[in-house]
Protein backbone atom coordinates (compact mmCIF):
# COMPACT_ATOMS: atom_id res chain seq x y z
CA UNK A 1 0.00 0.00 0.00
CA UNK A 2 1.02 3.47 -1.35
CA UNK A 3 1.98 5.97 1.67
CA UNK A 4 1.27 8.54 -0.96
CA UNK A 5 -1.71 10.18 -2.76
CA UNK A 6 -3.59 7.94 -4.95
CA UNK A 7 -2.37 7.90 -8.78
CA UNK A 8 -4.22 7.58 -12.02
CA UNK A 9 -2.66 4.36 -12.05
CA UNK A 10 -3.92 3.25 -8.85
CA UNK A 11 -7.24 4.42 -9.98
CA UNK A 12 -7.22 2.42 -12.46
CA UNK A 13 -6.26 -0.88 -11.21
CA UNK A 14 -8.65 -0.31 -8.05
CA UNK A 15 -11.48 -0.35 -10.59
CA UNK A 16 -9.78 -3.47 -12.38
CA UNK A 17 -9.84 -5.13 -9.06
CA UNK A 18 -13.88 -4.34 -8.52
CA UNK A 19 -14.43 -6.85 -11.72
CA UNK A 20 -11.63 -9.13 -10.64
CA UNK A 21 -9.16 -8.42 -13.20
CA UNK A 22 -5.03 -8.40 -12.21
CA UNK A 23 -3.20 -4.80 -11.94
CA UNK A 24 -1.14 -3.24 -14.45
CA UNK A 25 2.12 -1.72 -13.95
CA UNK A 26 1.18 1.09 -16.76
CA UNK A 27 -1.46 3.20 -18.56
CA UNK A 28 0.86 3.85 -21.72
CA UNK A 29 1.66 1.79 -24.66
CA UNK A 30 -0.45 0.81 -27.94
CA UNK A 31 -1.08 -2.76 -26.23
CA UNK A 32 -3.53 -2.00 -23.89
CA UNK A 33 -6.07 -4.45 -22.81
CA UNK A 34 -9.59 -3.09 -23.56
CA UNK A 35 -10.62 -2.99 -20.00
CA UNK A 36 -8.09 -0.76 -18.91
CA UNK A 37 -8.52 1.91 -21.38
CA UNK A 38 -12.14 1.46 -20.85
CA UNK A 39 -11.57 1.69 -17.13
CA UNK A 40 -8.99 5.55 -17.62
CA UNK A 41 -12.03 6.81 -20.07
CA UNK A 42 -14.77 5.99 -17.29
CA UNK A 43 -12.34 7.70 -14.55
CA UNK A 44 -11.80 10.64 -16.59
CA UNK A 45 -15.75 10.54 -17.23
CA UNK A 46 -16.16 10.56 -14.28
CA UNK A 47 -13.42 13.33 -12.66
CA UNK A 48 -15.14 15.77 -15.10
CA UNK A 49 -18.67 15.13 -13.81
CA UNK A 50 -17.77 15.54 -10.37
CA UNK A 51 -15.84 18.78 -11.04
CA UNK A 52 -18.64 20.02 -13.36
CA UNK A 53 -20.44 20.61 -9.50
CA UNK A 54 -17.91 23.11 -8.74
CA UNK A 55 -16.40 22.38 -5.14
CA UNK A 56 -14.37 24.83 -3.48
CA UNK A 57 -10.98 23.56 -4.71
CA UNK A 58 -11.53 24.45 -8.55
CA UNK A 59 -13.48 27.49 -8.41
CA UNK A 60 -12.02 30.64 -8.40
CA UNK A 61 -14.22 33.64 -7.78
CA UNK A 62 -12.96 37.02 -9.46
CA UNK A 63 -11.25 35.64 -11.84
CA UNK A 64 -9.86 38.37 -14.72
CA UNK A 65 -11.26 37.47 -18.72
CA UNK A 66 -9.66 39.53 -20.68
CA UNK A 67 -11.67 40.21 -24.41
CA UNK A 68 -9.34 40.55 -27.58
CA UNK A 69 -9.54 42.63 -30.19
CA UNK A 70 -12.46 41.61 -31.75
CA UNK A 71 -14.29 42.09 -27.97
CA UNK A 72 -14.60 38.08 -27.48
CA UNK A 73 -13.57 36.18 -24.74
CA UNK A 74 -12.53 32.72 -25.52
CA UNK A 75 -12.65 30.37 -22.86
CA UNK A 76 -9.52 27.60 -21.83
CA UNK A 77 -10.19 24.35 -22.54
CA UNK A 78 -10.58 23.34 -18.88
CA UNK A 79 -13.45 26.27 -18.40
CA UNK A 80 -16.37 24.15 -17.11
CA UNK A 81 -18.47 26.80 -15.91
CA UNK A 82 -18.40 30.66 -15.81
CA UNK A 83 -21.00 32.92 -14.17
CA UNK A 84 -20.98 36.87 -12.92
CA UNK A 85 -21.34 37.03 -9.12
CA UNK A 86 -24.59 38.20 -7.73
CA UNK A 87 -23.10 41.51 -6.85
CA UNK A 88 -21.68 42.25 -9.89
CA UNK A 89 -22.20 42.57 -13.75
CA UNK A 90 -25.75 42.56 -12.95
CA UNK A 91 -26.53 44.07 -16.45
CA UNK A 92 -25.30 40.44 -18.10
CA UNK A 93 -26.44 36.85 -18.35
CA UNK A 94 -23.81 34.68 -19.08
CA UNK A 95 -23.24 31.58 -20.47
CA UNK A 96 -20.79 29.41 -22.28
CA UNK A 97 -21.09 28.71 -25.76
CA UNK A 98 -18.38 26.42 -27.50
CA UNK A 99 -15.14 27.86 -26.25
CA UNK A 100 -16.98 31.65 -26.09
CA UNK A 101 -18.91 33.80 -23.38
CA UNK A 102 -22.22 34.60 -24.76
CA UNK A 103 -24.11 37.30 -22.89
CA UNK A 104 -27.89 35.71 -23.17
CA UNK A 105 -29.58 39.10 -22.10
CA UNK A 106 -27.93 40.87 -25.46
CA UNK A 107 -28.00 38.25 -27.51
CA UNK A 108 -24.02 38.67 -27.97
CA UNK A 109 -20.54 37.20 -27.68
CA UNK A 110 -18.74 40.80 -27.89
CA UNK A 111 -18.11 42.51 -25.25
CA UNK A 112 -17.40 46.30 -24.43
CA UNK A 113 -14.74 45.51 -20.99
CA UNK A 114 -12.72 42.91 -19.77
CA UNK A 115 -14.50 41.07 -17.07
CA UNK A 116 -14.19 39.49 -13.45
CA UNK A 117 -16.18 36.46 -13.32
CA UNK A 118 -16.52 33.10 -10.77
CA UNK A 119 -15.05 30.48 -12.71
CA UNK A 120 -14.99 26.34 -12.47
CA UNK A 121 -12.46 24.62 -13.63
CA UNK A 122 -11.59 21.09 -14.55
CA UNK A 123 -8.38 19.92 -12.94
CA UNK A 124 -6.31 16.26 -13.62
CA UNK A 125 -6.77 13.63 -11.59
CA UNK A 126 -3.60 13.99 -9.70
CA UNK A 127 -4.42 17.91 -8.87
CA UNK A 128 -7.82 17.28 -6.96
CA UNK A 129 -7.72 16.91 -3.01
CA UNK A 130 -7.25 13.05 -1.73
CA UNK A 131 -10.79 12.95 -0.67
CA UNK A 132 -11.83 13.73 -3.93
CA UNK A 133 -9.75 11.36 -5.45
CA UNK A 134 -10.67 8.23 -3.86
CA UNK A 135 -14.68 9.53 -4.47
CA UNK A 136 -14.18 9.80 -7.99
CA UNK A 137 -11.77 6.26 -7.95
CA UNK A 138 -14.78 4.77 -5.93
CA UNK A 139 -17.80 6.37 -8.07
CA UNK A 140 -15.80 5.56 -11.92
CA UNK A 141 -15.42 1.68 -10.62
CA UNK A 142 -19.01 1.24 -9.48
CA UNK A 143 -20.16 2.90 -13.13
CA UNK A 144 -17.12 0.97 -15.16
CA UNK A 145 -18.21 -2.66 -13.15
CA UNK A 146 -21.69 -1.73 -14.03
CA UNK A 147 -20.87 -1.18 -17.67
CA UNK A 148 -18.31 -4.18 -17.87
CA UNK A 149 -19.66 -7.13 -16.31
CA UNK A 150 -23.58 -5.66 -15.27
CA UNK A 151 -23.37 -7.34 -11.78
CA UNK A 152 -25.97 -6.03 -8.86
CA UNK A 153 -23.79 -7.74 -6.69
CA UNK A 154 -20.48 -5.81 -7.31
CA UNK A 155 -22.58 -2.48 -7.48
CA UNK A 156 -23.98 -2.55 -3.97
CA UNK A 157 -20.89 -3.37 -2.63
CA UNK A 158 -19.15 -0.35 -4.46
CA UNK A 159 -22.29 1.90 -3.76
CA UNK A 160 -21.56 1.88 -0.15
CA UNK A 161 -17.72 2.55 -0.26
CA UNK A 162 -19.06 5.61 -3.00
CA UNK A 163 -21.64 7.45 -0.74
CA UNK A 164 -19.00 7.15 2.15
CA UNK A 165 -16.24 8.73 -0.12
CA UNK A 166 -18.24 11.42 -0.64
CA UNK A 167 -19.46 12.01 2.21
CA UNK A 168 -16.12 12.66 3.11
CA UNK A 169 -15.13 14.93 -0.02
CA UNK A 170 -18.08 17.06 0.50
CA UNK A 171 -16.87 17.46 4.55
CA UNK A 172 -13.30 17.99 3.24
CA UNK A 173 -14.35 20.75 0.70
CA UNK A 174 -16.65 22.25 3.15
CA UNK A 175 -13.71 22.56 5.92
CA UNK A 176 -11.14 23.70 3.13
CA UNK A 177 -13.78 26.65 2.52
CA UNK A 178 -14.47 27.82 5.67
CA UNK A 179 -18.09 29.50 4.29
CA UNK A 180 -20.62 31.45 6.89
CA UNK A 181 -23.62 32.67 5.98
CA UNK A 182 -22.19 35.55 5.31
CA UNK A 183 -20.63 34.25 2.34
CA UNK A 184 -23.05 33.70 0.59
CA UNK A 185 -24.73 37.09 -0.89
CA UNK A 186 -28.03 35.73 -1.40
CA UNK A 187 -28.14 35.09 2.32
CA UNK A 188 -26.10 37.96 3.69
CA UNK A 189 -28.52 40.47 1.66
CA UNK A 190 -31.53 39.03 3.44
CA UNK A 191 -29.68 39.66 7.37
CA UNK A 192 -28.45 43.15 6.20
CA UNK A 193 -30.68 44.92 5.70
Amino acid sequence: MSLARTTKLEAVNVMLGVIGESPVNTLGGSSRPVSVVTAENVLDEVNKAVQGIGWHFNTEHEYAFTKDADGKITLADNVLKVDAAADKHTDLDLVQRGSQLYDRKEHTDVFTEDLELTVTFLLDFTDIPEQFRNYVTLKAARIFASRFMGSQEIMGFTLRDEIEAKAAAVDADSESADRTIFGNYDVYRVIDR
